[in-house]
């Protein structure tokens, strides 16, 4: 599997890529207007453009035999949606393709995602999880990832809990 960056140039990828995936996930079990309203917000092309640039965000796509498998979105410092905590990093978001699950994908974004917080000298990562993603939850949990509090987050017009995770390193 490669990593690599995501820059600019690659932004009309990731659009559509971040809503394919985040549709694929989560369409069947939330209202098709509150997925939309949340899509075309946070994973509008303007909104994706400028947290490509924000330098302290940082996006990279998982490819498997020279497909697009997998993305991860990482928040260090001020923009990390919660904390803004300096030595933490945030994985905002992590999303596989469902036909590539099962094949150790987001085992290695983790794995990455934990190597360059070491290598930055971070004391932590930590990630948001809607508590009715019991897959992700367990997932997160085997690698290490403790949940510690929760917050709301809005889908749309739909109130939900996530559960706070985070590993320390």
């Amino acid at each position: 599997m490669i990593i690599k960056k995501v820059a600019a140039a690659n932004i009309d990828t990731l659009v559509a890529f971040s809503r394919k995936t985040f549709f694929d996930a989560f369409f069947h079990l939330n209202k098709p207007e509150d997925m939309e309203v949340y899509a075309s917000v946070a994973l509008s092309y303007d909104k994706l453009l400028s947290e490509v640039n924000n330098p302290n965000s940082e996006f990279y796509f998982a490819q498997l035999d020279d497909e697009l498998v997998g993305y991860i979105k990482l928040n260090y410092a001020s923009a990390q949606t919660e904390f803004k905590d300096k030595d933490a990093v945030e994985i905002e978001r992590i999303y596989v393709l469902s036909s590539a699950q099962g094949k150790q994908i987001g085992k290695q974004l983790l794995d990455f995602t934990e190597d360059l917080a070491q290598k930055d000298n971070l004391q932590y990562i930590w990630l948001g999880v809607w508590d009715n993603n019991h897959n992700a939850i367990r997932f997160y949990e085997r690698h290490g990832f403790k949940a510690f509090s929760t917050h709301d987050f809005f889908l749309g017009n739909d109130q939900q809990t996530d559960l706070l995770m985070r590993k320390e390193l």
